[in-house]
């Protein structure tokens, strides 16, 4: 389905992978950890095997994070988890950005209001956003904490929805994998996938991504096209 821009009055924004260059991090230590057994995999490159072993994990990854809500442990693990980050011998964690991420958001946060939707503990959100000065640009942020339910479930966007005023259907979820897609579908959003994270162009378009594009950047360009219907360019993919 093409995108329609006149729908939109409201974005999400995923952050590993769309906004946060963790992906690719996480990738690249597990391909050096595989390195020793290629042999096992002749026909795999191990960059490429540790993205699909990565993908492969997202979804069950996610169920697990509702499995201590659902016991009531949840502020029980994510206090534990938040004690043992904030050791003062263990390092600071440093993130990496999206190139154009910061430019991007201010941009559309002049004609939006935009939101986090991340199945991320809220202290280490923030303290991703904090690093990069971005936490002025969003309306809401939506944890593993804020509901119930992460994604693929559509609670988040739901409640990103009612914090910034407007209907789901009139929200865009932006972000790198298929549970992004899946969640704003359940949600009732226009979704746009990113190839800059975990998914892979075929996944994205088999779970209903409206429009593919290379990098989240890309997102002002699509938006300041017609009001309708946004006509494909070489930067991104229309589906």
């Amino acid at each position: 389905m093409p995108l329609h821009i006149s729908r939109i009055r409201a974005i999400c924004f995923d952050v590993d992978g769309t906004l946060s260059d963790t992906d690719d991090v996480m990738a690249e230590k597990l391909a050096r950890l595989l390195n020793p057994f290629h042999f096992l995999f002749p026909k795999q490159e191990t960059a490429r095997l540790a993205r699909r072993i990565l993908m492969a994990t997202e979804a069950p990854g996610n169920f697990l994070l509702g499995i201590p809500d659902l016991l009531g442990l949840d502020s029980v693990i994510f206090a534990l988890a938040d004690w043992l980050a904030r050791n003062p011998r263990k390092k600071p964690r440093k993130f990496l950005m999206m190139p154009g991420v910061k430019e991007m958001l201010a941009e559309l946060s002049k004609r939006y209001p935009l939101a986090v939707v991340s199945v991320r503990d809220t202290r280490t959100t923030k303290v991703f956003l904090e690093q990069f000065d971005l936490l002025q640009y969003f309306k809401c942020i939506a944890t593993a904490q804020t509901c119930k339910h992460t994604k693929p479930f559509p609670d988040q966007i739901l409640w990103a929805a009612e914090k910034m005023e407007v209907s789901p259907e009139a929200c865009l979820m932006v972000g790198d994998t298929t549970v992004d897609m899946r969640a704003g579908s359940a949600a009732g959003a226009q979704k746009v996938g990113v190839l800059c994270g975990f998914g892979e162009r075929d996944e994205l378009q088999k779970v209903g991504a409206d429009m593919i594009l290379t990098t989240p950047a890309e997102l002002v360009q699509v938006l300041q096209g017609p009001a309708k219907l946004f006509e494909p360019t070489e930067c991104c993919i229309n589906i």
